[in-house]
């Protein structure tokens, strides 16, 4: 049997395989509100019925001052937490673990949601001057994290992800390159990772030792050596797995020419050399391919693979790598980043529509 067919073990939770399907954001699926729509559920059902032994639910608020979107799914009112039980109770029936990724915008809050505050004040990202959080502020934010944790795992979800890539807060924190802080949350790698560590600890006090803290956390920030250093203090916290993908300082680094995958899979393969075991630690961007899957696996390059546009697809995708069945393949055409005016509509989706008529993706596109 390929290493990628087999279970690992997660936290508490045994995963059947090693297929993870990323978070990826439905823009306008909601509306101010936050709540999860049953849409949700069908979407994120697919992928667990094609196979996806792990699913990440798309980045979702901790507070409506924080979002990236003014229609991003929430989870800082329980109003919210009867959409998420759908979506658990869904991806749960067809044998998938299920984790939901929270998270704050920071200095890339939208305009209309809230200002551009994160760490320190006077950067400029995305033509706006960024204001510094006061300690009360973090506080504050530390404490909704954690709340947003304890209504996943009252719907159901059997863990979380925390969303430290992309620029986001705790990525902006955690960073030297955007937190110039000298109080106890900047400076050495301690302090800058101090809000997600209280996180961590937070959540595993209040939800359980059985309920699973993922970070999503960059492969380079800026080098691989202070990557490394914060994943350290993420897994000392009591983070049970390591998801890793670009931060503010990923596109710094040079990474050896001629491999099979990407810039940002390699430096996740980096980071899974060295964090040797400890956690499981995930790699994604552009694993499109099930040849390209079952290399990272067989050769011990990480754990599990995360992939999102080859199960958007097609939720099919992870059967095709398991078993070799046919698929719909990801043109990589890439109308699917940051595509905020939806809807529209996937070309692989469409031609899945040719022998799928009921192909729900395509049919509410």
């Amino acid at each position: 049997m390929k290493k990628i067919c087999t279970p690992i073990k997660i936290g508490s939770k045994t995963v059947r395989n090693r297929i993870t399907f990323a978070p990826t954001v439905k823009f306008d699926w909601t509306d101010g509100s936050g709540i999860p729509i049953e849409r949700f559920a069908r979407h994120y059902e697919l992928r667990a019925k094609g196979g996806a032994g792990l699913i990440v639910v798309e980045a979702t608020c901790v507070t409506p001052s924080g979002r990236l979107a003014p229609t991003q799914l929430g989870l800082w009112d329980d109003s919210q937490i009867a959409g998420h039980r759908a979506i658990a109770e869904a991806c749960h029936k067809h044998g998938a673990v299920v984790l939901v990724q929270i998270h704050h915008g920071g200095y890339n809050t939208h305009p209309e949601c809230g200002h551009a505050k994160g760490p320190s004040a006077g950067l400029t990202i995305h033509g706006r001057t960024t204001e510094a959080l006061t300690v009360d502020e973090i506080e504050t934010i530390c404490a909704q994290f954690i709340r947003a944790a304890e209504r996943a795992h009252e719907a159901g979800y059997d863990g979380v992800q925390l969303h430290g890539c992309h620029g986001y807060l705790l990525n902006q924190f955690a960073s030297p390159l955007s937190n110039l802080r000298t109080d106890e949350y900047g400076g050495t790698v301690e302090n800058r990772t101090r809000l997600a560590c209280r996180i961590i600890r937070g959540i595993k006090e209040s939800c359980g030792s059985d309920f699973i803290v993922s970070v999503r956390t960059p492969g380079a920030e800026p080098t691989l050596e202070d990557a490394w250093a914060i994943a350290d203090a993420y897994i000392a916290a009591g983070a049970d797995y390591l998801q890793v993908s670009s931060g503010m300082g990923s596109e710094q680094i040079n990474c050896p020419e001629g491999l099979p995958y990407t810039p940002i899979v390699w430096q996740g393969t980096e980071m899974h050399r060295h964090i040797n075991g400890r956690v499981p630690v995930s790699v994604v961007n552009g694993i499109l391919k099930p040849e390209l899957a079952t290399y990272i696996i067989e050769n011990n390059l990480a754990d599990t693979i995360d992939s999102a546009r080859a199960m958007l697809a097609d939720p099919n995708w992870p059967n095709a790598v398991l078993t070799g069945s046919s698929y719909v393949p990801c043109r990589n055409c890439k109308i699917c980043f940051w595509s905020p005016f939806m809807p529209h509509r996937c070309p692989a989706v469409a031609e899945r529509h040719k022998t799928d008529p009921d192909c729900v993706d395509y049919n509410e596109a």
